[in-house]
């Protein structure tokens, strides 16, 4: 299961609306986020939620994808606008899937 579809179930458990937002471009192999750094967007009553995931085995990838949100053009825009924007970093455990989850 990828950390999309594991942020899927764990959102869609806390009662969220999601969709997917990241495009795959045709023949290229590559993914392009909305706004260049959204993966999924959620709705729950009056909140909007804006979700990067990814891998994170040593903690390495959330915090690149931290600064990649921090740096880019769109994102005080999209916080102007109220969403909320987190990154989840998946890793495996001996007991299971753990989501390190940070909020920006």
């Amino acid at each position: 299961m990828s950390a999309t579809q594991k942020t899927l179930k764990k959102l869609r458990s806390e009662g969220w609306n999601c969709a997917i937002v990241e495009k795959t471009i045709p023949h290229c192999f590559i993914k392009k986020d909305l706004f260049g750094f959204i993966d999924i967007l959620a709705i729950r009553g009056s909140e909007v939620l804006a979700i990067q995931t990814t891998s994170d085995k040593t903690g390495g990838n959330s915090s690149e994808r931290v600064k990649k949100i921090l740096a880019h053009e769109n994102y005080p825009q999209v916080k102007a606008v109220g969403w909320k924007i987190i990154v989840h970093g998946w890793r495996k455990l001996k007991t299971g899937w753990e989501c390190k989850e940070i909020k920006l």
